[in-house]
């Protein structure tokens, strides 16, 4: 079964995030890579669809609500950057201190995003977990991880796996996690903060090019994302304009 961006329901504007309630809440993104991936992982269209709220990361995603008569039609574009700065500017801003946990990466990087965070978030508390380096958890890894996460018990937690990894992980072990904070699954976000891989500078964001520069600066890894997956998002998007994808077996349905 494939996932049909007509019908799933996709946050439209930043002010929307102001409405997203406290409590237990799982947060992913989608994009063009994101959406190819779906249209052949069944597991991984099932994690998006059932999340409590999908932000559009991608210009590609906007424009084609628009052009298919999508039931959402977000009007900008909703970085994981964007996500992660205001879920963190939130938690800095109460008079409580909190804790934020950052679950995935390498020690390398988390070291560095847990000295960056340190400077630009005082009020936060950083906690941080490097999961097993490997292509599929056992189920002792897996356990250990939901552990670490239960024994934190975070304000705000961060996975950051890469897709469609980290989703399908968050969503398969959900009901595990015994958490009380939004959740959100934000990839390159976690290098993008530590400053292992640099993001494109703002003229290139505003004019939806920021897949493009990454295509520059590594070409050999991102070659078949952007070149062959753009291709592809477009030939997915003209089969779901036709009513040719079928639709996806569940949707998510937040207010």
């Amino acid at each position: 079964m494939s996932l049909r961006l007509k019908d799933i329901k996709i946050v439209c504007s930043r002010e929307e995030l102001y409405q997203i309630p406290d409590g237990k809440t799982l947060i992913n993104t989608i994009n063009a890579h994101s959406y190819n991936t779906a249209q052949k992982d069944e597991a991984f269209a099932e994690a998006l669809c059932k999340g409590d709220y999908l932000i559009p990361d991608g210009a590609s995603i906007v424009k084609a609500c628009r052009w298919i008569n999508a039931q959402s039609q977000p009007r900008e574009r909703i970085a994981g950057w964007d996500l992660f700065i205001f879920e963190m500017q939130a938690l800095n801003c109460k008079t409580t201190k909190s804790k934020v946990m950052f679950f995935g990466s390498s020690e390398k990087v988390l070291s560095m995003i847990r000295e960056r965070a340190t400077h630009d978030y005082p009020n936060l508390e950083v906690i941080t977990y490097s999961p097993p380096y490997k292509q599929e958890f056992s189920d002792e890894d897996n356990q250990a991880m939901i552990k670490a996460i239960n024994d934190a018990d975070p304000n705000l937690l961060w996975i950051g796996m890469t897709a469609p990894k980290q989703e399908k992980w968050a969503y398969e072990h959900w009901y595990e996690l015994d958490i009380h904070c939004h959740c959100g699954t934000i990839g390159a976000v976690f290098d993008f903060y530590a400053g292992t891989v640099k993001r494109a500078p703002l003229w290139w964001q505003k004019h939806s090019l920021e897949w493009l520069y990454r295509l520059l600066m590594e070409p050999r890894r991102m070659w078949r994302r952007y070149i062959i997956g753009n291709a592809k998002f477009l030939y997915y998007i003209y089969k779901e304009k036709n009513g040719i994808l079928t639709p996806c077996f569940s949707l998510n349905s937040y207010a």
